[in-house]
């Protein structure tokens, strides 16, 4: 770098000549007029912060927490809070995991990479697609891969993606984020007792349709009963069809590739991970023929000139990804350590685990859902349907107040209707399901 910097660093890839030419070219003299920050919020050189010492600052933290309520979670849609075993702290926490950024160099990063090639064999076999990358950053960006991927790929000249009614506002705004700069368009189809439509579905797609999304379960809970049919919709029309599903449910239900699914999204850190309130672990598999576009890191396994096995970031590098309108993706790396402890997770788990995990949460929402019907004024499950973690409630009193009370006494569950309520059992312990029906009892009066 030249020494033509007056002041700042001498890294900055720009001279303040240059930046001076810059703003000029866009008609501004200063790059603060570039952002638009209100005044409330904008930074004045004071934090307004007192300096503490190490034991006040304690003192401090230990009585802002002392502050937060002690609730029992009933909470799902999307994010469960499934009990990790303390072998995954220790696991993960060591030094080589934590102090690790992207794999770039594999002559020093062999155990690592195979922990995420395991992480994608284990999803390999349980979508019974072909492959699967370590990691996007969520279900929701995901999803939006899973919607430009469809764009470069099929073969038809149409526009319009497909999602349910119920989707997650948070998937469906980030889905609509992807697709703004592209010519798709996202619609919704609708839901019969909360699972897809078909007969509406059947409608919808046509020769304009590039891709159709289906959740399994659904975001109330339920468990969709007719996606191979939905399958043959989307093959019928040469759309992409994509399955948002995570470990846990594929551990049970029928493996997507079964039903036709050519793309398998969702969140992977429902093992790994407790309830995290927003970070997660975006699944992403599909089919083998779809390799060369898959967004994100992939591991590969191949031989060293001594003929051990070794392992490598693949097809994916660092330079595919500043090919600007080129690129498969504007993803440049992964959640490589949440991949990590899934992988774990599941590992220690073995396959039988996983499956007795997801066939408890049958067994424990089926339970639950019988109990709160008998409740007067609640009728439980809404949906006639088998259900998985989750199901729904009405209640006759109106649900946002049900809701307080239930905090007030201790449980929180989600308000999804004027009358309904949401209720998870995933990661609640068995000891606090009778206090939560006697709290149900006492204010669904």
């Amino acid at each position: 770098m030249n020494g033509s910097h007056a002041t700042g660093s001498p890294y900055a890839p720009y001279t303040n000549d240059e930046r001076t030419a810059m703003l000029e070219s866009v008609g501004v003299d200063d790059v603060e007029e570039l952002f638009d920050i209100p005044e409330d919020v904008r930074f004045d050189d004071e934090f307004g912060i007192d300096a503490r010492t190490e034991r006040e600052t304690r003192r401090l933290v230990r009585l802002v927490l002392g502050r937060n309520d002690e609730l029992t979670e009933l909470l799902g849609r999307g994010h469960y809070g499934y009990y990790v075993p303390s072998l995954i702290d220790h696991l993960a926490d060591r030094s080589e995991f934590l102090t690790s950024y992207t794999q770039y160099q594999p002559e020093v990063s062999q155990g690592f990479l195979q922990a995420l090639f395991e992480y994608q064999s284990l999803l390999v076999e349980l979508t019974g697609l072909e492959v699967a990358n370590c990691s996007m950053y969520d279900a929701a960006t995901a999803l939006g891969e899973a919607a430009t991927l469809a764009d470069r790929t099929r073969s038809t000249s149409g526009h319009r993606v497909l999602v349910p009614d119920l989707l997650l506002e948070g998937r469906r705004s980030t889905l609509e984020n992807y697709v703004a700069g592209t010519d798709l368009e996202v619609e919704t189809y609708p839901t019969d007792d909360a699972n897809a439509d078909r007969d509406a579905l059947a409608e919808a797609v046509d020769e304009d349709v590039v891709m159709v999304y289906v959740e399994n379960p659904t975001v109330r809970g339920t468990i969709e009963e007719r996606l191979d049919e939905i399958g043959d919709l989307a093959d019928d029309a040469d759309a992409l069809y994509v399955l948002g599903t995570d470990p846990v449910a594929l551990s049970m239900l029928q493996r997507p590739a079964d039903v036709g699914a050519d793309v398998v999204v969702g969140d992977a850190s429902v093992l790994g991970l407790p309830t995290s309130y927003g970070m997660g672990l975006g699944l992403f598999a599909c089919r083998e023929e779809f390799l060369r576009q898959v967004p994100g890191r992939l591991v590969g396994a191949s031989e060293d000139a001594t003929d051990r096995r070794a392992y490598t970031l693949t097809l994916q590098t660092r330079e595919q990804h500043i090919r600007r309108e080129r690129a498969t993706s504007n993803i440049c790396t992964n959640q490589a350590w949440v991949a990590l402890r899934t992988a774990m997770h599941a590992a220690s788990l073995g396959p039988d685990g996983m499956v007795d995990l997801a066939e408890r949460g049958v067994r424990r929402a089926a339970d639950l859902a019988e109990r709160v019907d008998g409740i007067v004024g609640v009728k439980a499950p809404v949906h006639d349907r088998h259900h998985l973690r989750e199901f729904v409630a009405r209640v006759d009193q109106p649900a946002r107040a049900v809701a307080e009370d239930l905090e007030r006494r201790g449980f929180a569950v989600h308000v999804v209707g004027e009358h309904e309520i949401q209720i998870c059992v995933a990661g609640v312990p068995d000891e606090r399901l009778d206090p939560f029906v006697a709290a149900l009892e006492e204010v669904a009066r």
